[in-house]
């Protein structure tokens, strides 16, 4: 792992353990509300591992208790915590579009595979140009994450030129997904991830947009047997881990500081890590099944990029208008940083 990963990761189990077992009565527990269950890698390798590293960097005096259920539904999470019902929240940007339309950018086609550079790329453009539009208001944002690529699946043929698509219904969880799919003829049926599998039993879809490691972690492996993948990936989808704003400033300075270091770009540079450590393992283990995994036509590629610059002219005038100072620059720079990272990780520096 490169980046600030390293310092994320760098506390011994032993050092945990001895904060566990020594810190006050007096400490300040925080809430956290997700909606994985706690077997999925989202809950026991980045949130978890997050709680037990804000426990040592502030020598125990502050603890973080997920809870044992989600206080409400995925798209309700980012309201969780600007209300206060629950300290810390993650979600999806874009289960509110129309709040968040600043981070549209980043689910766009071609946002790229690698994850951790992604995410990495995405919080320095957060905390560069948009932390201070007032979508953000009244929650800290600790990290925000890419998932290193969506592609295209289908359970029975394979997906490769732009006539492929035609008529085909795929599942697709969010607007822009949904712009996408219909650009290229194909039916988008809206419905969460948790769905597919019924869907695609039952006959409502052909196939669905996911990660690769979505496909073996929602146990879609053996329903969506073609695959297809997008050099810059098919389209993206952007997280955020985040706390509410007065319990975020009832915190000691120090302790804001020392949460501060473990969080921003090293809780970001974590998630995508996690991101591509999943995904590899998900394609080698389709691979080994037998799936039929290809690269899309360029003539599918080029459709789907001339798709993206419509894309790209329509969210740069609506995120002026939601109060983005300079959508261009917002790209410029995602796009800059995210392949200078990529290069660095490359060539080990």
């Amino acid at each position: 792992m490169t980046y600030t990963t390293t310092k994320f990761l760098k506390a011994s189990a032993a050092t945990i353990a001895l904060v566990a077992s020594t810190q006050a009565a007096s400490a300040e527990v925080l809430t956290m509300s997700s909606w994985v269950p706690p077997t999925h890698f989202v809950h026991t390798d980045i949130l978890v591992p997050f709680t037990e590293r804000v426990a040592v960097a502030t020598e125990g005096r502050v603890t973080i208790m997920i809870l044992p259920a989600a206080l409400a539904s995925p798209p309700q999470h980012w309201e969780l915590a600007r209300n206060g019902v629950a300290d810390i929240t993650w979600g999806n940007f874009t289960y509110e579009p129309e709040r968040f339309v600043s981070m549209w950018f980043s689910e766009f086609p071609n946002s790229g595979t690698n994850a951790e550079a992604q995410s990495v790329a995405l919080w320095r453009t957060f905390d560069t140009y948009l932390a201070d539009n007032a979508a953000f208001d009244g929650v800290e944002v600790l990290g925000v994450g890419l998932f290193g690529g969506g592609q295209l699946h289908h359970g029975s043929t394979t997906i490769s030129a732009p006539e492929d698509m035609e008529g085909q219904k795929f599942r697709m969880g969010g607007p822009i997904q949904e712009q996408l799919l219909t650009a290229l003829g194909s039916v988008p049926v809206a419905s969460p991830a948790t769905r597919a599998y019924e869907m695609l039993e039952s006959g409502v879809i052909d196939g669905s947009l996911h990660t690769m490691e979505s496909v073996i972690n929602f146990r879609l492996d053996e329903s969506l047997t073609h695959h297809t993948v997008f050099p810059g990936g098919f389209y993206d989808a952007s997280f955020f881990i985040a706390m509410n704003g007065a319990r975020w400033d009832g915190l000691s300075e120090a302790d804001r500081a020392a949460i501060e270091e473990i969080s921003g770009e090293a809780l970001s540079a974590a998630w995508g890590a996690t991101f591509d450590i999943q995904n590899a393992v998900a394609f080698e283990a389709l691979s080994a099944e037998g799936h039929e995994i290809v690269e899309a036509s360029p003539e599918l590629v080029a459709a789907v990029d001339g798709i993206t610059e419509e894309m790209i002219a329509e969210w740069v005038t609506a995120a002026a208008a939601a109060g983005v100072e300079d959508p261009e620059a917002v790209l410029s720079f995602y796009a800059n940083t995210y392949e200078a990272l990529v290069e660095a990780q490359a060539s080990g520096s």
